[in-house]
């Protein structure tokens, strides 16, 4: 069973794939404290929750394989990149640990932004890393994956870096689903309504009992060892908010609010266009878009219910990244917290094919 070290774990998303995969992480690390308590209490193991720079090197166990997703804030827009920013040292303090520590493979998570980010002198961040990477023995490939693209109901673009000592690259997953499958080898990409479609109507207490039953084999996933319905307490909307949503249709956004409703915000998008999810609500026949870290708010992304009046719930964003029912975030974590973590979080099930990639 290969040994995995993880850095920069977050909930525990990439590593719930690679145990799903039957690896064994054995030492992992996280700074923020909430979510170090969500990780301990779901995944049983003991993160260390300290910033990485006050970690010795030495201290961080011999591995098969390091994983991890250095915060993405610093590459999360096209642009250069002060090399003094802290986000930005993250990943090559990664970088340390693997020339250190020299496990056989490595994996780097991040946000698509990372391709194109230079740092000030205008030298291209992957390319920097690629070099170093290389120099220590690693043959390296990397690319853009959608997690809608391995079973996840989400449409999700990541950019990962896998490396592993010696001439031989490691391959990313080939799709294990798509929008128009061709052939009986890939299935079709799981819907919104596949994922959450058996979910009850939500409401403001702790716990829920089922009140369908599963039809989705996703659905039936979801499920499996889960007696009841956690994180699935009705969003705060203003009034505002709830009579601008009554006029979203199903797959539409702010363009379906007549200018007769008093928002600044909206009239100002319909005049600059784009933002094409921006008060979006689902479709339920297709994936969603991006969950992001505020997907309790509105005018943040496509997060509106296909088809109940109100945004999505910490529940049905969980499901919507791929996280089973037995995950469950402490409801004494703030709301913003809760929206946080799950919004930050790797898709598990697209952790997972990246695991499986790394069986040979």
């Amino acid at each position: 069973m290969p040994e995995i070290v993880s850095l920069f774990s977050g909930c525990g998303g990439l590593d719930i794939g690679f145990k799903m995969a039957n690896h064994k992480i054995i030492w992992a690390n996280e700074n923020d404290r909430e979510i170090c308590e969500v990780y301990n209490q779901n995944l049983k193991d003991d993160i260390i929750c300290n910033d990485i720079k006050n970690i010795a090197i030495k201290d961080i166990p011999d591995c098969d394989i390091l994983i991890g997703g250095p915060p993405c804030q610093a590459f999360s827009m096209i642009g250069k990149r002060r090399t003094d920013d802290k986000n930005f040292n993250l990943i090559w303090d990664y970088v340390k640990v693997l020339e250190r520590k020299k496990p056989q493979k490595f994996l780097i998570e991040n946000v698509v932004g990372l391709k194109s980010a230079t740092d000030e002198l205008g030298n291209n961040v992957v390319e920097l890393l690629k070099k170093k990477i290389s120099k220590l023995g690693y043959s390296v490939n990397s690319g853009v994956l959608n997690a809608a693209d391995f079973g996840v109901p989400q449409r999700r673009r990541r950019f990962f870096i896998l490396g592993k000592l010696g001439k031989e690259k490691i391959e990313l997953p080939q799709p294990t689903h798509s929008e128009f499958p061709e052939n009986n080898k890939i299935m079709k990409w799981v819907t919104v309504q596949d994922a959450i479609g058996d979910l009850p109507i939500p409401k403001n207490v702790e716990f829920l009992k089922y009140t369908k039953k599963p039809i989705t084999e996703y659905q039936k996933w979801a499920r499996k060892n889960s007696k009841d319905v956690r994180n699935h307490k009705i969003p705060t909307l203003s009034e505002l908010d709830k009579k601008i949503i009554s006029y979203v249709t199903e797959g539409g956004n702010y363009m379906d609010v007549p200018d007769s409703i008093p928002s600044t915000r909206i009239k100002k998008y319909k005049i600059s266009g784009g933002r094409t999810t921006t008060y979006g609500r689902l479709d339920r026949k297709k994936p969603a878009y991006t969950i992001n870290t505020y997907f309790s708010r509105l005018n943040v992304g496509c997060n509106i219910h296909y088809s109940q009046d109100r945004l999505i719930t910490v529940r049905e964003g969980l499901r919507l990244q791929s996280f089973p029912d037995t995950f469950v975030i402490p409801s004494e974590l703030t709301k913003r917290a809760q929206y946080k973590i799950v919004g930050n979080a790797v898709p598990p099930n697209l952790s997972f094919a990246l695991a499986k990639s790394f069986e040979n």
